[in-house]
């Protein structure tokens, strides 16, 4: 066990953790801690506490000290200090008649280096506005191109729940969100609706997976011939997730079809039936997307697993950053392994068939829209 304590630079930012050193820190105390950019002043969110070292990045860094007053005024005039930056950085930007958009500005504690970040389709040249910025402030200037996750959670904003943004309020981390998220919660799989204002899939998805994963597992398939605790036996035809009940076609004693609804605690079924392949719900026949939805989707779940790995990592050090991109290729790589290892359950094929390239492309529309679509090629941002 290693004893560590919590600290956050940047609201709602990535809490990063440091050694207390034998200082007696408190949660809401202001640290000087030193980082792979440089000296920083940020914000004590976690109070010291024990954590497995195996949880922990090493060597694990100390606290330089807990602030004093004259470090808060500091930290105090470099925020004034940085809203002018920016008011000029964007006239500089202008005169240069760069494609960028500003997002924000931030100097380090020690004011080594003043940072800039923005967002940009591509690749921009900006080697002679550094040069025009370097001259005005006398300091390092780095210019950061940030993903557009990172730019809503930087200005905030409303979501369409009528409360600010999660990323903007408490959420310290992003986590990677995907279109099989929304199918477990019988969503509408269209990208307007269920995608946030930064434009990738909503991070309330990844609330909610795994309380939606458990309900799920006690639900039949659509489809699956069920028997009731009144003696009848009849097929799946809708299911109420966070009721726990399901609707059944049966047929009467006068041979007519009837639906009934049955809370699932009185329902005996096959539970080996079926498999995790198919959402428990149905698509709607008015929310049949094409393909090109579909591949919008995926787009955006591709772009959001880039902007997760990549975000925040000015506070890393070299060996972390290492890990991070080995976790990344591991991930791709499973991922591409993945292409075509989930035939759809519905269909029934010869063996001759199933191994064959001509089943593969027969399958692939069906799969893309029936399963978790896994032949993602993942490729950082330039």
């Amino acid at each position: 066990m290693v004893t560590i304590v919590g600290v956050r630079f940047r609201k709602s930012g990535k809490v990063y953790y440091f050694g207390p050193a034998g200082l007696n820190i408190k949660k809401g105390d202001h640290v000087i801690v030193e980082t792979a950019r440089g000296v920083e002043y940020g914000l004590v969110v976690l109070a010291p506490k024990e954590m497995p070292e195996e949880k922990v990045v090493t060597p694990l860094k100390d606290v330089i000290r807990i602030a004093t007053p004259d470090d808060d005024k500091i930290s105090e005039n470099n925020e004034k200090d940085e809203k002018e930056a920016f008011e000029i950085c964007l006239e500089k930007i202008h005169d240069h008649g760069l494609e960028m958009k500003l997002i924000d500005s931030e100097y380090t504690f020690d004011r080594n280096k003043l940072l800039f970040y923005f967002t940009a389709n591509g690749r921009i040249d900006f080697r002679e506005l550094v040069k025009d910025l370097a001259a005005v402030f006398r300091t390092r200037i780095e210019l950061r191109q940030i993903g557009v996750r990172d730019e809503t959670k930087m200005l905030g904003g409303i979501g369409i729940c009528g409360r600010p943004l999660c990323c903007h309020t408490f959420l310290s981390d992003f986590a990677p969100v995907s279109i099989k998220m929304a199918k477990e919660q019988n969503l509408s799989l269209n990208p307007s609706k269920i995608s946030g204002m930064c434009g990738r899939l909503m991070c309330c998805l990844k609330n909610e997976e795994e309380a939606y994963e458990y309900l799920n597992s006690m639900l039949p398939h659509i489809g699956t011939i069920v028997k009731t605790f009144d003696g009848y036996e009849g097929e799946v035809q809708s299911v109420s997730v966070l009721k726990q009940r399901v609707k059944i076609l049966i047929t009467t004693e006068n041979d007519e079809k009837e639906v009934r609804e049955y809370p699932v605690k009185e329902l005996q079924y096959d539970k080996k039936q079926g498999g995790p392949i198919l959402p428990v719900g149905q698509t709607l026949p008015d929310e049949e997307l094409d393909e090109n939805a579909i591949l919008e989707l995926e787009q955006m779940e591709q772009s959001d697993l880039e902007d997760v790995l990549e975000s925040e990592q000015e506070h890393y050090s070299g060996e972390e950053k290492k890990r991070k991109n080995n976790r990344y290729r591991d991930h791709k790589r499973k991922n591409d392994n993945r292409k075509f290892d989930k035939p759809n359950r519905n269909e029934k094929e010869g063996p001759e068939e199933q191994k064959s390239g001509e089943h593969h492309k027969k399958h692939y529309k069906n799969h893309s829209r029936n399963s978790y679509r896994g032949n993602r090629n993942f490729s950082k941002r330039s």
